[in-house]
């Protein structure tokens, strides 16, 4: 299940920025984040893929989405300036993000390097 992050939920399952200076993983798994808008058509296309890899992934990876209009501050923190930005967030690593809307072999690509997992 793509699960939907408010500013107060990032802090407490992703990243404390208002805490830690250095990036500090909260999660217990990988996740990948889909930083997006209603309005965007490309987004559109992502969200049936992100779908299909959390079902997947499903106890391996955890995945998000990021509303860019009602979260301005998270979108800003990751100088988000064109939308579907999709952020790879290993457990013990820093964060990786991709621009635009990512074939599903891409991203499942992207999890196995980036994330390590497979």
């Amino acid at each position: 299940m793509v699960e939907h992050l408010t500013l107060d939920l990032f802090k407490e399952k992703v990243f404390n920025f208002e805490e830690d200076k250095e990036w500090n993983f909260k999660g217990d798994m990988p996740c990948v984040i889909d930083f997006y808008a209603d309005w965007c058509g490309p987004c559109k296309m992502v969200a049936p893929i992100m779908d299909e890899l959390a079902e997947e992934f499903n106890g391996k990876v955890q995945f998000y989405k990021i509303d860019t209009e009602k979260e301005q501050q998270l979108a800003g923190m990751f100088g988000i300036q064109s939308i579907p930005s999709i952020l790879f967030v290993p457990s013990d690593e820093k964060p990786q993000m991709a621009v635009g809307a990512l074939p599903k072999a891409s991203m499942v690509e992207a999890i196995s390097n980036v994330l390590k997992v497979s």
